[in-house]
């Protein structure tokens, strides 16, 4: 009896397909996982920016930064500003060094605090500044509301023309001066800022670079500190007091108020 022939299978020559699609399957991947890590970098990358952007005083990418301050310099990096650096409000006059200034009395703090009441009187502005005297010497007291928005280090717009009216009449004087940032104790937490002490610190130093850039106060002779909401002058447990609270005080120092300051080496 004879054997069945047996029939030779013929070759698969599309098996390489197989193979060839589960690396196109693979690839795939790998460049829709790549795809998706760069996306997912791209946004960290723009957060990154437009918190520097923000603490620069860059309203948005390309434009330019406004006449304020660190909006650190927003830092992180400490919020840095930029005021106006215009010949426009300028002290004419007096050197950097001080030189052409001259030392303020008693007398002088009484004619200073008389001179901006005034002017917030005519300007209808009593409830944005306040103005005192004590054993530290003249303290100005620019209220959060009139000067920046909450949660903002960036000065208005709208409150340059008080704040000149305030940087004029203290550019006649040499005596130290203190810039010094408050806040009432509501909690902050940003990327820009994470607590208050950031706030009011970035605060009292825009204001600084306006009165050093703008009217030429000495810089060794300035100084800006924050002390968050741990400085209160009314009680955080009411509207009317936190916001008496949220502040930047510009202390005029009297003799008895420069005892505490470092001494300067001339």
């Amino acid at each position: 009896m004879a054997k069945p022939k047996k029939h030779e299978k013929e070759p698969n020559h599309e098996r390489w397909l197989v193979s060839y699609a589960d690396f196109i399957t693979l690839l795939f991947a790998v460049f829709v996982t790549l795809y998706a890590m760069g996306q997912s970098d791209k946004e960290k990358i723009e957060q990154v920016m437009q918190s520097m952007r923000e603490s620069f005083g860059f309203t948005a990418a390309g434009s330019a930064p406004r006449p304020a301050v660190l909006d650190s310099s927003d830092l992180r990096v400490m919020p840095s500003i930029a005021p106006d650096l215009s010949n426009k409000g300028r002290s004419q006059g007096k050197n950097a060094d001080g030189k052409g200034r001259i030392r303020a009395s008693e007398k002088d703090f009484q004619a200073i605090k008389s001179s901006i009441e005034a002017y917030l009187i005519k300007q209808g502005a009593q409830d944005k500044v306040n103005v005192g005297i004590n054993r530290r010497g003249l303290v100005v007291s620019l209220k959060e509301a009139g000067f920046f928005d909450s949660g903002s280090a960036i000065v208005k717009e709208s409150a340059y023309p008080l704040l000149a009216k305030v940087a004029e009449s203290l550019a006649a004087y040499s005596n130290p001066v203190r810039v010094e940032g408050h806040t009432d104790t509501m909690p902050i937490s940003s990327a820009q800022f994470p607590s208050n002490w950031e706030l009011s610190t970035a605060r009292a130093t825009n204001i600084v670079h306006y009165l050093t850039r703008s009217y030429d106060f000495d810089p060794g002779a300035i100084s800006a500190a924050g002390f968050g909401e741990y400085r209160p002058i009314a009680d955080n447990g009411t509207t009317e007091g936190r916001s008496k609270n949220r502040r930047v005080d510009i202390v005029l120092l009297s003799g008895e108020g420069e005892r505490g300051e470092p001494e300067r080496v001339q």
